[in-house]
């Protein structure tokens, strides 16, 4: 790896120094290739560089800290996140038990708290009946004290709130937009409610905050919470912006169950129409679409779905990651892929450019 990967101790105020890290971390995955993950050699001195230059900017945080640079600090326990969240992609799961990463990845969210004060939010809120619900919030970085949009982020149920929120911080920071991530695996919300209705208690508490715009606020979903978040936006229309799986999935395990219960292979013929295939209804709000681990759907589905929302009038986006396949599964530029979904949501909630309507990373 590159020298210039190194913090050497530089970091400033202005996030130059965040900026040159996800750049060359972006610049890394896409020079990554199929032949490189296979070497598992290779694979482990990546990981190893990689959580060097997290440690690096770690230290650095730390002792910046005690001569009261906080700006520099936060910025430093940024950089040492994104590090962290590049070796948590190239890391098979020995790796992760031998290096505990999600324990470094909690000791860089706690220090970027206590440099940046009351930066994330633990919010506990009432749910249905006795059930509480609980989440984490990132009040936007506003100017003039206006309310700002919001997003509520949905995540995998793999994934814990803590991990994707050291993913999501660096690349939300520098947007005027607050972030909302809930928790789908709650055991205390009694069963009998669909997750759905549960995240419609989020967007009330959204609603009733006064630092957020009620008329901004958007849902992103990722692995099973794509789903999730699709059934948000079709039932809740106070939903402006959708990132999910468009209800592919959903609509695909229908068909296979109904396969599965009648012993007869439906298939699709040569000119018959891709809408037989799509969801019987469509999510009125703006959505985008990003086909693979994401969505957990396939690219042509996607594309399948846009074309039906395009031929009724409807906003629907598609952005397909440049996935490298491994032994490890597919390993996805996080980075590329963040900084495209929040630019597409300023564009539904802001006032950023337009985006293309199908975008190849």
């Amino acid at each position: 790896m590159e020298g210039d990967h190194w913090p050497h101790g530089v970091c400033d105020d202005a996030g130059r120094s965040l900026a040159r890290l996800r750049k060359r971390a972006s610049e890394f995955f896409e020079n990554l290739s199929v032949a490189d993950l296979a070497r598992e050699a290779h694979r482990h001195l990546w990981v190893s560089d990689w959580l060097r230059i997290a440690d690096d900017y770690r230290i650095f945080a730390e002792s910046v800290r005690e001569d009261d640079s906080v700006q520099i600090a936060r910025e430093a326990w940024l950089c040492s996140l994104t590090a962290f969240e590049v070796a948590r992609r190239l890391s098979c799961p020995s790796d992760l038990a031998s290096t505990d990463l999600a324990g470094k990845i909690d000791v860089g969210l706690t220090g970027f708290e206590d440099d940046a004060g009351p930066a994330i939010e633990r919010v506990e809120i009432d749910g249905f009946d006795q059930g509480a619900l609980s989440g984490l919030f990132l009040p936007a970085f506003r100017h003039g004290g206006s309310s700002a949009p919001a997003v509520i982020c949905v995540g995998d149920e793999e994934v814990t709130m803590g991990a994707t929120m050291s993913r999501l911080l660096p690349v939300s920071l520098c947007r005027n937009m607050s972030l909302l991530l809930v928790n789908t695996c709650n055991s205390s919300v009694p069963r009998r409610f669909k997750l759905e209705h549960v995240l419609q208690c989020w967007v009330d508490y959204l609603e009733a905050r006064p630092d957020v715009d009620s008329r901004r606020i958007a849902v992103h979903g990722e692995g099973t919470g794509a789903g999730h978040a699709s059934r948000l936006a079709l039932g809740d229309r106070r939903i402006a912006a959708a990132v999910c799986d468009g209800g592919l999935l959903k609509s695909a395990t229908r068909r296979a169950s109904l396969r599965w219960m009648t012993g007869l292979e439906q298939t699709v013929h040569e000119g018959s129409s891709a809408g037989s295939l799509l969801p019987s209804r469509r999510i009125p709000c703006p959505l985008l679409v990003v086909p693979g681990r994401r969505s957990m759907v396939r690219e042509q589905d996607a594309l399948e779905l846009q074309a039906g929302y395009r031929q009724a009038g409807a906003d629907c986006s598609i952005v397909v990651p440049n996935r490298i396949p491994s032994p490890l599964g597919e390993v996805e530029n996080f980075i590329a892929v963040d900084n495209f979904v929040f630019e597409w949501l300023d564009s539904k909630l802001g006032a950023a450019r337009q985006l293309d309507a199908v975008v190849y990373l």
